[in-house]
């Protein structure tokens, strides 16, 4: 455009000057095009430094034995942390979200179907992983025991099994787990508080007393028996089946099941679960 402008306003340039005029702002276009596609490729070489990271899931499954709370673990069979007990989790593929990823490595590593995954955090240290750069998002949900039969068949993990949530610190787990599941644990306990989440750990009759246990082992405190017991009975959350248990070497207790639908709406709005410690006798000082 400069060109044909200059050339308007001065019509006595001799032909070999408007050659060379062209011929240099045709060089000039060229040259800032060079400059362009330069600084694009320039772009693009910092933007493969972001692509050197991986993404990894890792899912924390709760379950309720009795009174005792548990996790599912597998031992891997695999560098890094060969023969160390670690969380059900490996890579994500470049073709697949985080949440079908969280699923599908749960099934291939431990044999679990058709579980609910929640979301709750991202790992990233920069030291995580001795292999690079691996960031991980930890996923959690809550199984009755019963209802699963996990099993590894696969190169990953070589056994898959329940442990006491009590166990773990002792167990040494493989990169940050142990993190993972503090996590985790922490958020459980939040939530036992607003939403009833820990009755999906039960079967599917029950007495107060497991469910008593139930949450005593999630928030890690004994509860009063009398207010606990008032408060859930109050909630109009329970359907009294008019039975007793059998077959039990102490005196029968009531069973009791869920309503489902009030179940689904105190899901959706959520409540407030507050109940009083039970008073623990202090033990007498020993004497010299």
């Amino acid at each position: 455009m400069y060109f044909l402008h200059y050339i308007g306003q001065h019509g006595d340039i001799a032909p070999q000057e408007i050659t060379t005029l062209a011929t240099d702002a045709e060089n000039n276009k060229r040259s800032m095009m060079r400059d362009q596609r330069l600084e694009q490729t320039r772009n693009v070489k910092n933007f493969d430094n972001y692509f050197k990271s991986a993404f990894t899931v890792d899912n924390v499954i709760f379950g309720f034995d009795e009174s005792d709370l548990k996790i599912l673990l597998i031992k891997r069979q695999e560098e890094p942390y060969i023969d160390y007990w670690g969380l059900p989790g490996y890579f994500v593929l470049p073709d697949e979200d985080l949440n079908t990823a969280a699923r599908r490595v749960l099934k291939q590593l431990a044999g679990l179907d058709n579980v609910y995954l929640e979301q709750v955090k991202s790992f990233g240290a920069v030291d995580r992983h001795p292999f690079g750069r691996v960031i991980s998002v930890a996923y959690y949900s809550l199984v009755k025991i019963e209802d699963f039969s996990p099993q590894a068949d696969n190169d990953v993990a070589k056994e898959v099994r329940w442990f006491s949530v009590s166990d773990i610190p002792a167990l040494n787990l493989a990169f940050d787990h142990e993190e993972m599941v503090n996590t985790c644990f922490e958020t459980l306990k939040r939530q036992v508080r607003v939403r009833p989440i820990g009755f999906e750990l039960l079967p599917p009759k029950f007495t107060l007393t497991e469910l008593q246990h139930l949450y005593e082992a999630i928030l890690e405190t004994d509860l009063d028996k009398r207010n606990f017991r008032k408060k859930v009975l109050s909630m109009n959350l329970l359907v009294d089946l008019d039975e007793m248990q059998a077959g039990v070497a102490h005196r029968p207790a009531k069973l009791y099941k869920f309503d489902y639908t009030k179940y689904q709406e105190f899901l959706q709005e959520g409540f407030s679960f507050e109940v009083k410690e039970s008073k623990r006798k202090e033990r007498p000082l020993e004497q010299a």
